[in-house]
């Protein structure tokens, strides 16, 4: 195996940290560090090798026109009664402080002996891969499912197929911040049971 040990990938999985990007400070992260992130997340497990997991990379002016595109999305697809300014402002700036955003998106493959389930949590398992990785070079990350990202009309945006489901909004950047402490609420003892 390579240079790796088990308590420096500890101290790696133990160290990741979601920063929101209100604390990210706008600094631009290397596209070639973005890309090595991005391998990583090919590297998850997939059953039947079918490998779901899809990106779309928006950084530069592409990252300012998804915030404007993120709101008015939300704007066309709220009834009047239920949008708020507030929220649409916030929506179309959340991409400010950001250095890139990823789409991370569940491809869903035609072999239907593969359970959508074990799809979805490949995804989840590339995703994890890319939050680890950004983790290891510094880079602060927010994997975000707010806004439209779980509605139709972000699907229609994105040319997906009705099958295919977006996974959530990775927002990278760098911070300032200092990172804070992990926490877990219930004990591990709590959610093992040995047989």
């Amino acid at each position: 195996m390579a240079d790796i040990t088990f308590s420096s990938f500890d101290l790696l999985v133990k160290d990741r940290r979601t920063v929101k990007v209100a604390a990210m400070n706008g600094a631009i992260i290397p596209n070639q560090e973005i890309q090595n992130v991005l391998e990583l997340a090919n590297w998850a497990p997939t059953h039947g090798k079918t490998e779901p997991w899809f990106f779309y990379v928006f950084t530069g002016d592409a990252l300012k026109n998804f915030g404007k595109t993120h709101a008015e999305l939300y704007w066309k697809n709220t009834s009047e009664e239920n949008r708020k300014t507030t929220t649409y402002e916030n929506l179309e700036h959340a991409v400010d402080n950001a250095s890139h955003l990823l789409i991370a998106v569940m491809k869903r493959g035609d072999n239907p002996k593969i359970p959508l389930l074990e799809e979805i949590a490949a995804t989840s398992a590339s995703i994890q891969n890319i939050l680890l990785g950004a983790t290891a070079l510094g880079i602060a990350a927010f994997w975000n499912t707010g806004g439209m990202t779980h509605h139709k009309a972000m699907k229609e945006y994105l040319n997906l197929s009705e099958h295919d489901l977006v996974m959530g909004l990775l927002y990278l950047g760098y911070t300032d911040e200092p990172k804070k402490v992990g926490i877990r609420n219930i004990p591990m003892s709590e959610k093992i049971k040995w047989m």
